[in-house]
Formats: C-alpha cells, sequence, structure tokens
C-alpha cells in the first residue's frame, strides 16, 4: 500500500506513481489526492489529523484481498487513462478549441508617453519608513530626480491608497512620479492623468475571492480589520498582534488547505496584507518596466519592509535602507544585487545611488 498522510497536497505525483505499480492508495483529503482518487477509484481519503480514521483505512484494504486486488487493478487502469502524457494531451486539445470560439477582448492599456519610451533607467521607492523620514535628505533626494527626469523614470511603490499619496507629495512637495503602484501592488496610474491600468486589475482578478477570505481568516484570535480607508477592492488589510495571532508559517498553512489564490505579506511587524497572488509591488514594478522597455538591471529598487521583498529582490539594483524593520529583508542580504545602505530613509536611497554609480551605467 502507499499512505500520504499530509496535511494538505497540491497535487500528488507519488500518488500516481504508486498507483501506476499497481498499490492502493490512503491519503490526505486536503487537495490534490481527492482528484488523484476520485478518477483511479483506487484508494481511501482520510483526514490527516484523524489517527484512528487512518488505522481503520489502512486495515479495510489490507485485511481484504479481494478488495486490495480491485483497487490495485482500477489503480494501473485508470492511471494511464487519466494521468499519462497521451491523456493529458488529448484534453488539452479537446479544451482549447472551445475556447478560441469566443473570448472577451481585455481592455487596453493607456498609451505609454512617447517620452517615457525615450528613458532608459528608473527609480523605484518605497515611502514610509524609506523615503519619508528625514526632510533634508527627501528634499536632497527630490532635487537629484528634478534634474535627471528626462533620462530617469521615477515611480513609487506603496501600501497606501492613491488619495492618501497623493496628499503626502502636496504636504512634502514630492514632485508627482511618472508611475504610481499603490495598495500593495494592486493598482497601477499612469500620470500626469492618473489614468488607471485597466488591464493590470484584470491580470490581478484570477482567482480572487475576497469574501471567502475574510470568512476564513475573521475566526482567528489577534487579527483586527483596519479602517475601510486602508482596504480596497484587491487588498484586505488587518492589524497583526503577534501575542495573540498565529505566526505567518500557520497563517499560510490555513491559506493553502482553503486553497486561497493570494499573497499574504506582514510589514512592520503588525500589518497583514492579504493581496490577489498575481499581484505584488514586485510583479506591478515588472509589468512596468516591460511596457517602458527598461531592463530590470537598470532600475534601482528601493525599500525597507517585509512588503518590499520581491520589488528589491531579482534583477534590479535593490536597496534596503536603513530602519528598525528592516530585519524582515534579512533573507536577502546574501544576494549580490541588494544592496543595505548604513544611512535611513532618503539618504539610504542616496548612498545606494552612489555606491552603484547608477546614472552611469
Amino acid at each position: 500500500m502507499f499512505i500520504n498522510p499530509a496535511l494538505t497536497e497540491p497535487f500528488g505525483l507519488t500518488l500516481l506513481e504508486a498507483a501506476a505499480s499497481g498499490l492502493p492508495l490512503v491519503a490526505t483529503e486536503n487537495g490534490g489526492p481527492v482528484d488523484i482518487i476520485g478518477n483511479c477509484q483506487n484508494g481511501v481519503l482520510v483526514d490527516p489529523l484523524d489517527k484512528s480514521a487512518i488505522a481503520e483505512a489502512l486495515l479495510s484494504i489490507l485485511d481484504n484481498d479481494e478488495y486490495w486486488r480491485t483497487l490495485s487493478a482500477n489503480g494501473l487502469a485508470n492511471v494511464v487513462r487519466h494521468y499519462s502524457w497521451e491523456a493529458h494531451a488529448q484534453a488539452y486539445l479537446q479544451k482549447v478549441p472551445p475556447l478560441l470560439q469566443h473570448f472577451d477582448r481585455l481592455p487596453k492599456t493607456p498609451l505609454v508617453a512617447t517620452t517615457g519610451r525615450l528613458r532608459s533607467q528608473a527609480i523605484f521607492t518605497a515611502l514610509d519608513n524609506t523615503l519619508l523620514g528625514d526632510d533634508e535628505g527627501l528634499a536632497q533626494f527630490v532635487s537629484l530626480i528634478r534634474k535627471k527626469r528626462k533620462k530617469c523614470l521615477f515611480g513609487i511603490a506603496t501600501g497606501r491608497r492613491l488619495d492618501s499619496v497623493l496628499a503626502i507629495f502636496k504636504k512634502h512637495r514630492i514632485p508627482v512620479p511618472d508611475i504610481l503602484i499603490t495598495s500593495l501592488g494592486t493598482e497601477v496610474y499612469f500620470t500626469p492623468q492618473l489614468i488607471a491600468d485597466i488591464a493590470w486589475s484584470y491580470h490581478i482578478d484570477h482567482l480572487w475571492t475576497p469574501q471567502v477570505l475574510r470568512r476564513v481568516l475573521g475566526t482567528l484570535p489577534g487579527l483586527t480589520p483596519q479602517p475601510k480607508r486602508e482596504q480596497s477592492r484587491f487588498k484586505i488589510s488587518y492589524y497583526y498582534d503577534s501575542e495573540l495571532a498565529p505566526p505567518m508559517e500557520e497563517i499560510l498553512t490555513l491559506l493553502r488547505q482553503k486553497e486561497l489564490s493570494v499573497n499574504p505579506t506582514l510589514s512592520f511587524g503588525q500589518f497583514l496584507d492579504i493581496v490577489p497572488a498575481r499581484a505584488s509591488k514586485g510583479q506591478a514594478l515588472r509589468y512596468v518596466a516591460r511596457q517602458w522597455d527598461i531592463p530590470l538591471e537598470r532600475i534601482l529598487a528601493t525599500g525597507g519592509s517585509g512588503g518590499d521583498s520581491d520589488m528589491v529582490a531579482g534583477n534590479t539594483l535593490g536597496v534596503v535602507v536603513a530602519n528598525r524593520h528592516r530585519e524582515e529583508l534579512s533573507n536577502l542580504s546574501d544576494m549580490e544585487q541588494v544592496y543595505f545602505a548604513e544611512h535611513s530613509n532618503a539618504w539610504g536611497i542616496l548612498e545606494a545611488i552612489e555606491h552603484y554609480d547608477f546614472f552611469h551605467l
């Protein structure tokens, strides 16, 4: 026999190998084994946390030779019928033609300004505890951006909503960026008209089920919904109390068990944001980079907390400014193209520009 008592199993390749070997299965009722045993009719599904149910399932097969032979034969026959390469190709060919007969066109992304196409570099930075925090450093950074604006695209990537970001620009006299990535990568805006990128919204909406997500997380202790002004269509935000709430590993396990297609982020040790799996600051930045034809190696991406991780990592020139929350990005310290600045806030960004000799690349 073959037993898979995992808490959850995304698919279950080992179950297919066991079926092809003629072994009956006892497997977790969470995830891929449901479909595999449903198709192959060669085993029993069990609650992986119920020891008695597991023992009963094993004995029901081992103590009954005829039942064992039936399950074994079913597995040998049906694994070929449903999971061979030939079966997979045939299923694909059957599903594709109907899809080609009718489809909805995605809305067109707003045209990128002609002047944007002439820029060969870009700087994207987070706001809180990254660009903001020191007025003198901010003034120096703003002055530099104004001088380099003709050759360098300027973008903001933040967890804040658009209205909050615009208020900050006005208060601190920050020039309006060319690109605004807001609500933790779920919204992309083009300036100066602040045109929303509808195609990006369609892209990240895939498998997004906020009602189910709220129902699942609403039962957990230590999670308190943030005010409505911090929520948006594609972002659900909670205050996270580390003394009461489950560890992030347990929350991630729960989300996987419920098969929720989401991207959770804990920032500043107290803000838990859940967005669609296709959304994040980093994914939105790469989407914009493709539109402007700017290589990632010529993009300076700066951050200072967990929500900036996939924006800073990768092929960009990553920067982590000094602050008390940057331990959330400590896993990036061994990456060659991630620079941990000694200075905080805008001073750290300026330090990184000099470190990379950015404007002479």
